[in-house]
């Protein structure tokens, strides 16, 4: 009988042994996909974030971006986004402020950044030349470096790509159809 216990404690102990042995074995074993799963995360790719917008919450944005910024300058303007681009503001001529109207088609370019052809201006009621009109906003109004009035051409360029956003965040348009209230952008999140 003394014999059966000991072949029997021993067998316990020889499978608790072969039990630890394989559990510490498989503890130090790495996992089966860590580096695939890595090499899949740390690609270096940047993130693509597509936003669909509509006029009414990026006329808060613009605006809320022109105040904050400063950009306004001495002469007070503000951009409302309707079935066209339009431009509002005051201009400072003989002690009065005229107040400035000025319209704009835009047009998403394939490079991100959006083209605003003009369309009219007004300035109270007289009628100047486009291009006359459009140089006089450049000099007065404090714009952002990344917006380039174009006065021959009638237009502004706005280079999305060259917005500063923090974490070099860049944007870029995809859709800016006012008409039908569809307005999309992609927001690239560099990962490097």
């Amino acid at each position: 009988m003394k014999n059966k216990w000991k072949i029997v404690f021993f067998l316990l102990l020889g499978i608790n042994i072969v039990f630890v042995a394989v559990l510490f074995f498989l503890i130090n074993l790495p996992s089966d996909n860590k580096e695939t799963e890595m090499a899949r995360v740390d690609n270096g790719e940047d993130v693509k974030f597509v936003i669909d917008t509509n006029k009414e919450d990026l006329n808060k944005v613009i605006n809320h971006y022109l105040k904050k910024e400063g950009l306004t300058g001495p002469v007070d303007y503000k951009v409302l986004l309707r079935d066209e681009v339009e431009l509002y503001g005051t201009m400072p001529v003989f002690g009065r402020d005229l107040e400035l109207k000025l319209t704009f088609e835009p047009e998403a370019l394939k490079n991100g950044n959006l083209v605003l052809k003009q369309k009219s201006i007004s300035i109270g009621q007289l009628q100047l030349p486009v291009s006359y009109v459009l140089n006089i906003v450049r000099d007065s109004y404090h714009l952002p470096d990344w917006v380039t009035i174009v006065p021959n051409d009638e237009m502004v360029y706005v280079a999305l790509q060259k917005l500063k956003l923090k974490s070099d965040i860049k944007v870029k348009v995809n859709k800016f159809d006012l008409k039908e209230d569809d307005i999309q952008f992609t927001l690239v999140v560099p990962t490097k």
